[in-house]
């Protein structure tokens, strides 16, 4: 039987892109104050459908007619984790995947205590992260500089083959090079993006609000983390260059990186993607 990670193409990931375009997820998103517009933003350039809905009277309601959830405890405070707590009830009830940002995981103790207690509610299909946050959900002791890593992704990746293990799930490991990995072993390795995206607050934080959209077209989430990840990697690499070659900073940056959301063609992603997967 072939090994299924050496049969993903760069045809298998734009069939997501195409996927997400057209059927248009709704995307629940529980996140923070900061990069609340720039997320629902990237969403709707991406073709997906956001609604960031909070409060308790409604979060439940919403998390029913949704196609994924994504929870970012960035601006983190006890009514928000209630809300992420009703919601994800009721999402990993309905089978709809979910995703968890643990956005500087490491830096206090009561953003750990959130962290856990999310997944002592329900293990979320998909938790994406740099490297120091991923260390410290795994369990590692490990500082975090506010949103910031201070570890390599290459110190994380036993830490996330942990965590994938524990959660049954997928991990991510943002970075120069990003790591996608599952509870089977799979692997994946995209060297695409450009260093300006650190630049931009809430680009990570909209990778993830992509991983829910990507996962409510694609079963597999690995393949889905796969896709987002890689879309991503190669709109931020056009947009940068683009940006570059007109004597343009990292403020037309975040306009840029709409654009090419929505505009990227198949050839240029297909010639660009640096992709290596690994069992």
């Amino acid at each position: 039987m072939a090994n299924p990670t050496q049969t993903l193409l760069p045809s298998d990931l734009w069939a997501d892109v195409l996927a997400v375009r057209a059927q248009r997820p709704l995307v629940h998103s529980i996140t923070n104050l900061v990069v609340m517009n720039f997320n629902a933003n990237v969403l709707l350039a991406m073709g997906a459908s956001p609604v960031m809905a909070h409060a308790h009277e409604e979060v439940t309601d919403m998390a029913a007619i949704a196609q994924a959830l994504v929870l970012n405890i960035g601006t983190l405070e006890p009514y928000w984790i209630k809300s992420m707590c009703q919601a994800l009830d009721v999402a990993t009830a309905r089978g709809i995947p979910t995703v968890l940002d643990p956005v500087g995981a490491g830096a206090t103790r009561y953003r750990n205590e959130s962290i856990q207690a999310l997944m002592r509610q329900a293990m979320p299909t998909v938790i994406r992260g740099n490297a120091s946050e991923i260390m410290s959900v795994a369990g590692l002791a490990t500082q975090t500089r506010g949103v910031d890593s201070s570890a390599a992704v290459a110190d994380a990746l036993q830490a996330a083959r942990n965590l994938a293990a524990r959660s049954g799930g997928v991990v991510c490991v943002s970075g120069p090079v990003d790591q996608v990995l599952d509870a089977s072993g799979r692997l994946a390795s995209l060297s695409n993006g450009h260093e300006w995206m650190t630049r931009i607050t809430g680009v990570g934080c909209s990778a993830t609000a992509l991983v829910g959209a990507f996962c409510a077209v694609q079963p597999d989430a690995w393949r889905a983390t796969v896709a987002t990840m890689a879309y991503l990697g190669v709109v931020g690499e056009v947009a940068t260059q683009a940006v570059q070659a007109n004597g343009q900073g990292v403020g037309s940056l975040q306009v840029a990186l709409l654009d090419q959301l929505q505009l990227l063609d198949e050839d240029t992603f297909t010639q660009r993607l640096k992709l290596v997967v690994s069992q």
